[in-house]
């Protein structure tokens, strides 16, 4: 197996000191970052999430901050869904669109106060872009990556771990919301969010050199709650329908292709630079949308490719991600489908690498 040749333009994390004494076997590239990918094993990594709890480095969930009198209006420019009533305090899950409505990002934006704002972004360049607007607009608002690295802490037990780090008022943050809690004299934000169905806090660490500090005190205080360092699950995620920016969505794709149509107020998000092009999707409706598929036979490899998907012998789609769900005892998938085949209970056939394969079109996704 070819290895990755480090340099500094592959960014190790505040975390990766504890990431690499955890054990970790395998990393992906997000961000241009490290972003851990197996402990143990994929499976065993999946039972331990569903049953105890993990720290997961995601610091590749990298910070775009907008600050100044003009954050708000930039934010709601970026995004068609209306952000009139959202609160500092809250998190809003908001897809990022360019002028023709096609995905740019989705990532979660946190309200600070009025004029400062955090998206904490999937994989893209998308500070790029937001400077671009900012600048092409002359608006008042300074635009830049700040030092904060996200943690997670996700699995049914993560109340109880952070409590014992922060205290037991970050029981009470609801979901999608978040506090300000003290770690060594530090102010620093954790939501109630993250990238799995277990539930959980992602822990916003502002200033690099606390997050081996925060790393170490976590995991002293998780022993008897069996605490592994962990990452976010292929398998647990396509249960759940969580999609990968990059693999199950790109830019050319809308948010109404991706089933996120919910989170477009097309109508009232003034401002938004791709609203036309998203008024016209909402009025005629996408003519593709993702699906969940369930996958017939033995686990199927992993899906590093997009596979194509045949209905009555014509491509009408194509898996994006896939894996063996051994809760499920089937290859759960997600696909993009045509909508003249994606009705819950139709038959396709999916084109693996182990050749082809019977597939139905699920009518929700398992989690």
């Amino acid at each position: 197996m070819a290895l990755i040749s480090p340099s500094r333009r592959l960014r190790r994390t505040p975390f990766s000191d504890g990431v690499e004494a955890a054990g970790v076997k395998a990393y992906t590239v997000y961000n241009r970052m490290l972003l851990p990918t197996v402990f143990e094993s994929v499976e065993a990594d999946y039972r331990h999430l569903k049953t105890h709890v993990q720290v997961w480095d995601v610091a590749v969930e990298r910070q775009v901050e907008l600050r100044g009198p003009d954050a708000g209006r930039l934010m709601q420019m970026l995004t068609p869904r209306d952000l009139r009533g959202m609160l500092p305090g809250q998190c809003y899950y908001v897809p990022i669109v360019d002028e023709t409505g096609g995905m740019l990002n989705d990532p979660v934006a946190l309200k600070l106060s009025e004029e400062r704002w955090w998206i904490s972004i999937a994989d893209s360049d998308l500070l790029l872009w937001v400077k671009g607007i900012a600048n092409g607009y002359r608006l008042d608002v300074l635009v830049d990556e700040p030092d904060v690295s996200p943690l997670a802490v996700q699995g049914p037990k993560a109340d109880d771990l952070v409590a014992r780090v922060f205290g037991d008022a970050v029981r009470d943050i609801r979901f999608f919301r978040f506090g300000w809690f003290q770690f060594e004299g530090r102010d620093i934000i954790v939501a109630r969010s993250g990238y799995s169905k277990q539930g959980g806090f992602e822990i916003y660490v502002e200033g690099s050199d606390l997050g081996m500090p925060l790393w170490e005190a976590l995991f002293d205080q998780g022993a008897d709650l069996q605490v592994r360092a962990g990452c976010p699950n292929g398998i647990e995620r396509i249960e759940g329908g969580l999609l990968s920016y990059g693999n199950d969505m790109t830019d050319d794709n809308t948010p109404h292709e991706c089933g996120l149509g919910r989170f477009c107020d097309t109508q009232t998000a003034i401002g938004c630079i791709g609203r036309d092009a998203l008024l016209r999707v909402a009025k005629e409706g996408p003519v593709q949308q993702i699906r969940p598929l369930a996958i017939a036979g033995e686990a199927v490899p992993g899906c590093d490719r997009a596979w194509p998907i045949y209905g009555g012998g014509e491509r009408v789609g194509q898996v994006t991600s896939a894996a063996w769900s051994p809760d499920f005892d089937t290859n759960v998938a997600i696909g993009m489908v045509r909508m003249t085949h994606w009705t819950p209970g139709t038959m396709l056939e999916v084109e693996t690498p182990d050749g082809m394969r019977a597939a139905k079109v699920q009518a929700q996704f398992w989690l």
